[in-house]
């Protein structure tokens, strides 16, 4: 499995947000390796994008968003689930891509006890929920996602005709940009 090179986060945000579909975040924790392909994203970008956390500036919540690109930007939400990005974009910048499912692959009984489900197509099909499958928690922000424990890696070639690109979800403000991206005909899409 080949870990994705440093440059490959260096990309603006929305070819990012296109690019890891198809990739595996894989995390290896003393449970055991967990791992799932990407099939859904959402661009968050600093201007002009009020729903991007780093929208109004640099706070203690979102400081990881301003550095380097190519670590783990990584919130507690609604009280009860956590989120997990990619930070992108040039440092200084504050942008990310936030994941927003994963069809599992590696650790599946692992990841169906953390959840307590059996059900394989809503194991990982939606931000917390793939938070919760993975052990991804707040102790991973700031993390490398070039390196072991927590990372990408190559894995599938997706032509851009097998990318659908639609309005993003669960956000107030500045719903109607098409910065969400997903696999078309995937049944681990958290909604079509």
């Amino acid at each position: 499995m080949k870990i994705v090179s440093p440059s490959f986060f260096q990309l603006q945000t929305e070819t990012l947000a296109r690019l890891l579909l198809g990739k595996k975040l894989i995390y290896e924790t003393t449970e055991g390796l967990c791992s799932g392909i990407i099939v859904e994203t959402e661009a968050y970008l600093n201007e002009n994008d009020p729903a991007c956390h780093a929208s109004r500036g640099k706070t203690k919540r979102n400081a990881v968003m301003f550095g380097p690109p190519g670590r783990a930007y990584v919130y507690f939400i609604y009280g009860n689930h956590f989120c997990f990005n990619v930070v992108s974009g040039k440092e200084g910048k504050g942008e990310a891509v936030l994941i927003r499912a994963l069809q599992p692959v590696d650790g599946i009984p692992i990841m169906k006890r953390r959840r307590a489900t059996t059900e394989l197509v809503s194991l990982t099909n939606g931000s917390g929920k793939l938070c919760q499958a993975m052990g991804i928690t707040i102790d991973d922000n700031g993390r490398k996602l070039d390196q072991k424990p927590l990372y990408i890696a190559e894995h599938m070639h997706i032509e851009p005709a097998e990318i659908v690109s639609t309005t993003r979800i669960g956000i107030s403000q500045a719903k109607e940009k098409l910065l969400r991206f997903y696999l078309r005909n995937n049944h681990f899409v958290s909604r079509k």
